[in-house]
């Protein structure tokens, strides 16, 4: 079974779409904008959240698609984004599998560190290239001005993915367990007699002793 075989028709629809109005929305409105003298880029934060949401494999396949929009719409280097925004999908998702993290900043960290990568990467990568992009500091402010600007609106762009796509998500196990101990549901740590019972009083003692 392949990948896509193993993911619902209609999320892969909403992926698809997604991945195409972000990519557009970037270079045709984003892109003109300037914070801190720096152009925010929302497809890295994309594709982290799709990895967050869908998983190592989903997030792999969405990053290489939107990497390679990405390079065809700025006319270069194929593969070059994909690369990086595959590592990008795939460890975010990974993130997921083996932790399964829920605490509200978690985008924010993942914004933050696909950000990164995506700056420093795209750099090394052209530097190996022998492209003529001269390392200095001021290319080194204009990264990190990039990974504040997107770790400041990466958790908006994880809402907005993540309340696009919610409904085509499969159920997890896992969400349902965490939201019936979250509304009052029995937690497995709780022992039998607590559950059954009640709490044991501790103050009265056997008679005799």
């Amino acid at each position: 079974m392949t990948v896509l075989e193993s993911v619902p028709t209609k999320l892969i629809v909403r992926i698809a779409l997604l991945s195409l109005v972000a990519v557009l929305v970037q270079e045709t409105v984003i892109s003109k904008i300037s914070i801190f003298g720096v152009d925010a880029d929302i497809t890295p934060l994309v594709v982290m959240s799709i990895g967050l949401l869908c998983g190592s494999m989903t997030g792999a396949v969405t990053g290489f698609f939107i990497g390679l929009m990405v390079d065809t719409v700025l006319v270069q280097t194929l593969g070059v984004t994909s690369l990086l925004y595959i590592t990008i999908g795939y460890w975010t998702g990974r993130l997921r599998e083996l932790r399964d993290p829920a605490h509200g900043l978690i985008p924010v960290a993942c914004g933050a560190a696909a950000t990164a990568v995506t700056g420093i990467g795209m750099t090394v990568i052209q530097f190996l290239l022998g492209v003529d992009a001269p390392v200095s500091l001021l290319l080194a402010q204009q990264i990190f001005l990039t990974i504040l600007v997107n770790t400041l609106i990466s958790l908006p762009v994880y809402a907005i993915v993540r309340r696009f796509i919610n409904p085509a998500l499969p159920d997890d196990p896992r969400r349902r367990r965490r939201r019936a101990y979250t509304t009052g549901g029995l937690s497995p740590l709780q022992s039998r007699s607590q559950r059954v019972t009640g709490p044991i009083n501790r103050g009265t003692t056997p008679a005799g002793r």
